[in-house]
């Protein structure tokens, strides 16, 4: 089973257009010609409600104050003029905050006019660069990008430096239920073990069972499949009554490259691929990237 699935994975790649594609990491805008740091009183500045970073942990910003008090800020806040002598912070929100605690009355910034646009999509950059963002509020920051400003998921994945697939699972993690996003925001479980349970009608109750038992990424997967509530699968004939580790791996294969849930019903030398999609944009994706492979 290993070696045809390596070849199948092979020919599925090359079908879906996922050899070797992932873009380059896309930096910020260059500053304009010019463009020099000042000084500004700390109390002009102001967050950017649109800011992608909803948590900042309160050792982190200890950790940064001290660091402030001992050295400065070494890296200038980019911020944008927001109207008599105030500036909207676009990226460098927690060195704003932790300035504020090392007693700091005055910050370097580095003024730039951008569009709205421009700002959210310089702190979706920086913060996904620096693993600083949870995935929940990563999903939050793309979902904006495509809601508010029309991109599309392959626009979204070229911005922020990241693969389409990458995108698109990140995306689906929204659909969770509210208590297992806010443990995922709070980085007490990972995207991994979320996925794992997305489709059991007990997220939440499973979400609770991993954390207290501090289950693997793996051992959340057989969790979630063997959760009460789920539909049982009809027997039939030549139908397996178990997927083997090589079919449950390539089902997760697809699954990342696809961004979709993917399930293989290998019955002994025929079967079913299943792939669900939640949204018509979806589906088109999909049809497109299939049809292109001939």
């Amino acid at each position: 089973m290993a070696e045809n699935r390596r070849g199948l994975g092979r020919g599925l790649s090359a079908l879906l257009g996922e050899e070797d594609v992932r873009p380059a990491e896309a930096p910020p805008p260059p500053a304009p010609p010019g463009a020099t740091v000042r000084e500004v009183p700390i109390e002009f500045l102001e967050r950017n409600p649109d800011q992608p970073r909803w948590v900042f942990p309160e050792e982190q910003l200890a950790e940064l104050a001290a660091s402030i008090r001992d050295k400065g800020i070494l890296q200038p806040i980019l911020v944008r003029p927001k109207g008599e002598g105030r500036y909207e912070i676009v990226a460098g929100e927690r060195r704003w905050r932790a300035a504020q605690r090392a007693g700091l009355s005055a910050v370097p910034v580095l003024v730039r006019e951008l569009t709205d646009m421009q700002v959210l999509e310089i702190g979706v950059i920086e913060n996904v660069q620096r693993a600083d963002l949870s995935p929940i509020e990563e999903a939050t920051a793309y979902k904006q990008l495509m809601d508010r400003f029309g991109r599309t998921q392959d626009s979204v994945a070229e911005a922020v430096g990241k693969s389409r697939s990458h995108v698109a699972n990140t995306l689906r993690l929204l659909s969770l239920p509210e208590g297992v996003r806010n443990h995922l925001l709070e980085g007490r479980i990972s995207a991994g073990h979320a996925r794992a349970i997305a489709t059991a009608p007990n997220a939440e109750a499973l979400a609770e069972e991993i954390i207290a038992k501090g289950l693997s990424v793996r051992e959340a997967e057989a969790l979630g499949r063997s959760a009460p509530g789920k539909p049982p699968k009809a027997a039939g004939k030549g139908r397996r009554r178990s997927k083997d580790v090589d079919t449950m791996a390539l089902e997760n294969d697809l699954a990342d490259v696809l961004g979709l849930e993917v399930s293989i019903d290998d019955r002994g030398g025929t079967g079913a691929l299943t792939i669900r999609y939640e949204t018509l944009e979806q589906l088109d994706d999909l049809c497109r990237r299939l049809t292109r492979a001939g």
